[in-house]
């Protein structure tokens, strides 16, 4: 398999898909999946409950936000995978933290969330054949590839690091 094309998710997800560099999904998985673990199993307590700016998400509420898209992709990507056509809905991310209490939560269990689907997700992505990565299907009303969600995830998961590492000082 090769990058994902541009038609092959909506224009929103590119700048996630041009972060993550690889030429196949398991280039990405062997390229990322243990400096992204690395790196967000070494958030310091000290900025957990942290938010570089009034209305901005909390370290913990990052980490929630994570490990919750992932969820939402890797659903996407399992349904399209196995030939599912059923349009998917899309998912209001600010809901999902607002609801996600994560502030009642300790830093490391959500740390612990995020590795277990962080390993689910990779052994679900290296399983799938190639036709099974080159399967479109809908979701949010576009066109979207189980290619292309593998991107979508490594580069979200890419870019909130950035985000980070600039804005949080972690």
């Amino acid at each position: 398999m090769a990058r994902p094309q541009a038609n092959e998710s909506a224009p929103y997800y590119q700048k996630y898909i041009m972060l993550a560099e690889g030429d196949s999904v398991m280039e990405l998985v062997n390229k990322y999946a243990f400096d992204i673990q690395e790196f967000y199993n070494n958030l310091p307590e000290s900025k957990a409950d942290f938010a570089y700016a009034e209305n901005k998400w909390t370290v913990k509420q990052v980490l929630q936000h994570l490990a919750d898209a992932e969820r939402v992709f890797a659903y996407r990507a399992l349904r399209i995978s196995r030939g599912d056509i059923t349009p998917l809905a899309s998912f209001e991310e600010n809901a999902y933290v607002e609801n996600g209490f994560a502030e009642e939560r300790s830093l490391s269990s959500l740390k612990q969330e995020f590795n277990s689907v962080r390993a689910a997700t990779d052994i679900f992505l290296l399983a799938l054949n190639e036709d099974q990565i080159k399967r479109t299907g809908t979701a949010s009303n576009s066109t979207v590839s189980v290619n292309a969600l593998a991107y979508i995830i490594y580069g979200h998961l890419l870019h909130h690091r950035n985000i980070l590492q600039e804005r949080y000082g972690v």
